[in-house]
């Protein structure tokens, strides 16, 4: 499956650790800072085989008295036939603490974002953690996202310098309150990407473009690391709250950690059939986060959901520019919140996000607009998830959808109306900003209403009756022209269900 040399030092051996998921290979040792000089380099090759474990481990025999160590890799890119993936390789690093689940040696992951990192006490390049580099076995971790047919040569040179360790700075995180304008709805972007994984854009960046698109609150949510987390503050202020998190990608799917403790770190090395998710999504609810999976249907590999919505707290289901597969996902999700009043169980709010990386990914496209008591991340989690929330595609399109009965009875978006199942009940939804779109009222039934586009203003009151025993939700959305009839128009906003009925 694997076969690996470290230069000048002939062939290593190869063993297995465990899971079919992991191989660990022969180590690299390097000298004592007093026979080797200030700094030493060992190079490794090897190539991986098609069907290779979803992560192979480096070993690193890591003296005493080294202040950095630094990773540098290759790999080769061979042509592959078309629709046949070709080579991806991701890389991250543990120290001496080890690669044990749960992440205790965790120091930082890339991705395939990079193609050389450091670490150090002092410093570390973003996606990694700095800390001390303490004597012991330190482990590369490689990811073979996809490999080609004819197998993935890599190279790998590991460089360790030797001397004293900077002081390791204590991390300043952002606060967990803004200044808020009380009970209100707040306007946030819950999933996107710093430099610290795969995007381009710093905190500061970011931060610059959510005050553009007129939100409150943003979610770091990098893949794989909470590097991010310590570089947040000066970003941050009383207009803007950032919540802490991360997008834990594993093979089978992405789930966004949603405002956790500051330092928080989610490990991803599992598949659905390992049974360990439920693990992590309880980590993830210790630290004070919701467990929300991201774009389910996604076509990437390794982006759509396997894992099952029994631990979600909520589900992205618009996530960036609108494309089929955010209305496949709408679609699932209806069919999920038609489940929950057949069966009386618990029903899942639905987000959306940009999932902004780089120019031009735009922040806040959609957004997720949240009725709550403050601008602080208890109270914006409070509201997410009692699904008091819609989604929109900017600032400038707003929505709120109330139903009422007939002795004034009144419930908004997330709530339910309790009222008799033959009660007569009126749903209202009142839309700005968005001109020429229309008005769909949904239920358990499918899209019972529909409304003329709104006139050029882009303002527009729909109201609709009905009963109980008719409609168990209604739900709102808004949508543009649509290009190609009969398929529907993509959204400009849609809404959390309204409940209808005393169960």
């Amino acid at each position: 499956m694997c076969e690996e040399h470290q230069a000048g030092a002939g062939r290593r051996a190869v063993f297995l650790t465990g899971a079919a998921a992991a191989l660990t290979l022969g180590s690299v040792s390097f000298a004592s800072a007093a026979d080797g000089g200030r700094s030493q380099t060992r190079t490794v090759k090897g190539t991986l085989d098609p069907g290779a474990p979803d992560f192979v481990y480096v070993p690193v025999e890591v003296p005493h008295g080294v202040r950095e160590i630094r990773v540098a890799y290759t790999y080769d890119r061979p042509q592959v036939p078309p629709g046949t993936a070709g080579n991806a390789l991701d890389i991250g690093v543990f120290d001496e603490r080890g690669t044990g689940l749960g992440g205790e040696g965790f120091r930082g992951w890339s991705g395939g974002a990079r193609t050389e990192f450091f670490v150090r006490a002092d410093e570390a390049t973003p996606g990694y953690i700095p800390g001390p580099v303490r004597a012991g076995t330190w482990h590369i971790a490689l990811g073979p996202y996809t490999v080609a047919p004819q197998g993935l040569s890599y190279e790998i040179t590991v460089t360790l310098t030797f001397g004293e360790p900077g002081r390791t700075p204590r991390p300043v995180y952002p606060p967990e309150r803004a200044k808020g304008r009380g009970r209100a709805w707040y306007r946030g972007d819950c999933h996107l990407h710093s430099w610290h994984s795969d995007g381009r854009r710093t905190p500061g960046e970011i931060a610059a473009l959510a005050r553009a698109a007129g939100l409150d609150f943003v979610n770091s949510s990098d893949h794989n690391t909470h590097s991010a987390h310590a570089h947040w503050a000066e970003a941050a202020g009383d207009d803007l709250l950032v919540l802490l998190g991360e997008e834990v990608t594993t093979r089978n799917g992405h789930v966004v950690a949603l405002g956790t403790d500051p330092g928080t770190f989610v490990d991803w090395r599992y598949r659905a059939r390992d049974n360990r998710f439920g693990r992590f999504a309880r980590q993830i609810r210790r630290a004070g986060g919701l467990v929300v999976p991201a774009h389910p249907h996604a076509t990437c590999i390794g982006c759509n959901w396997k894992f099952g919505f029994g631990e979600a707290d909520a589900v992205e289901v618009w996530n960036g520019p609108w494309t089929p597969d955010d209305e496949v996902a709408l679609a699932d999700w209806d069919g999920m919140l038609v489940a929950s009043v057949r069966d009386g169980r618990d029903w899942i709010p639905a987000l959306g996000s940009s999932d902004a990386h780089r120019d031009p990914d735009a922040v806040g496209l959609p957004q997720t607009v949240v009725l709550a008591d403050d601008l602080s991340r208890r109270a914006i989690q409070d509201g997410i998830r009692a699904g008091r929330c819609y989604v929109a595609e900017s600032a400038a399109v707003s929505l709120t959808l109330t139903a009422s009965g007939p002795r004034g009875e009144h419930a908004g978006i997330g709530e339910r109306l309790r009222v008799a199942d033959d009660s007569p009940v009126t749903v209202r939804a009142e839309v700005t900003g968005a001109p020429g779109r229309t008005v769909r009222l949904v239920t358990d039934q499918g899209v019972l209403h529909t409304s003329a586009p709104l006139p050029a203003s882009g303002e527009g009151t729909v109201e609709w009756r009905t009963t109980p025993a008719y409609a168990a939700y209604v739900r709102a959305e808004v949508r543009h022209e649509a290009t190609l009839p009969p398929l529907p128009g993509s959204l400009a906003a849609f809404t959390n269900p309204v409940f209808l009925g005393r169960r």
